[in-house]
């Protein structure tokens, strides 16, 4: 019996370069909900973010935040049910590393807020009015008033260059993983990790909870559910790991 669904966003249940989510979707999560079925979004993407994206379902429904480390229960604003904070010594380091690449910002997550050390003009608006997230400008990383979640590095023109610059020296510290174009998180957690969390805290047990990716970032989250499912987008490799497919989120959500 499914008690809980997860879905990635970009690339699995929005399209890259689309900004809005389809309507029947939140039909579909009401109707589900009536069925005992929760819908919960996990994204490498901010929970304000999330929200916004979500409007019309957003007091309803939980989240799995910045590539599971952080956490909220359904609510205005739901309770905060789970956070992983990086070490912050190495965390700062890692930061320092992406400023110094070529083409490459640094994106420094708190719980719910977005901190940039901006290297290009433009690079604010295009993660506060392209992502929705709220976000804050530092002189520099040392200067990040919470503890750090997540360290992102965007780069849409030479991110393959720069993954490779940047696992090797990091990928025993933290988790590395590709979480769409341009994109690249670092985090101590993973989606697997957060909803985990999310599942203990409802009683749900993993072997109940069905979910959908497309990138590397949803692998740890799709080996540990009951009923894994990659969208017809998803990377081609990643079909020997996850024996699920669909042509869509909404073809599956349907048949429930």
């Amino acid at each position: 019996m499914i008690r809980l669904i997860a879905s990635d966003i970009d690339g699995t249940l929005l399209p890259y370069k689309e900004k809005a989510l389809p309507e029947e979707l939140f039909t579909e999560i009401a109707r589900l909900s009536q069925k005992g079925i929760l819908f919960c979004p996990a994204s490498g993407r901010q929970y304000n973010s999330l929200r916004k994206l979500f409007a019309p379902v957003a007091d309803h429904i939980p989240y799995v935040c910045e590539n599971g480390a952080v956490v909220f229960g359904p609510g205005n604003p739901g309770p905060l049910l789970g956070k992983t904070a990086m070490d912050r010594r190495l965390a700062v380091e890692l930061c320092r590393n992406i400023l110094a690449l070529p083409e490459a910002e640094v994106l420094i997550s708190g719980a719910d807020t977005s901190y940039l050390c901006p290297k290009r003009e433009g690079v604010v608006e295009e993660i506060r009015d392209g992502l929705g997230n709220r976000t804050v400008v530092l002189d520099r990383p040392e200067d990040m008033p919470e503890d750090i979640i997540k360290v992102s590095v965007y780069c849409p023109g030479r991110l393959e260059e720069t993954r490779l610059a940047l696992v090797f020296r990091w990928e025993r510290a933290f988790h590395a993983a590709v979480a769409g174009a341009g994109w690249l998180d670092f985090t101590l957690a993973d989606k697997g990790i957060g909803l985990g969390q999310l599942c203990t805290s409802l009683g749900v047990g993993m072997e109940e909870v069905m979910a959908f990716g497309d990138n590397y970032n949803d692998l740890p989250m799709l080996e540990k559910v009951g009923r894994p499912y990659l969208v017809a987008s998803a990377a081609p490799e990643l079909r020997e790991r996850v024996p699920g497919s669909c042509r869509s989120v909404l073809d599956v959500l349907r048949e429930l």
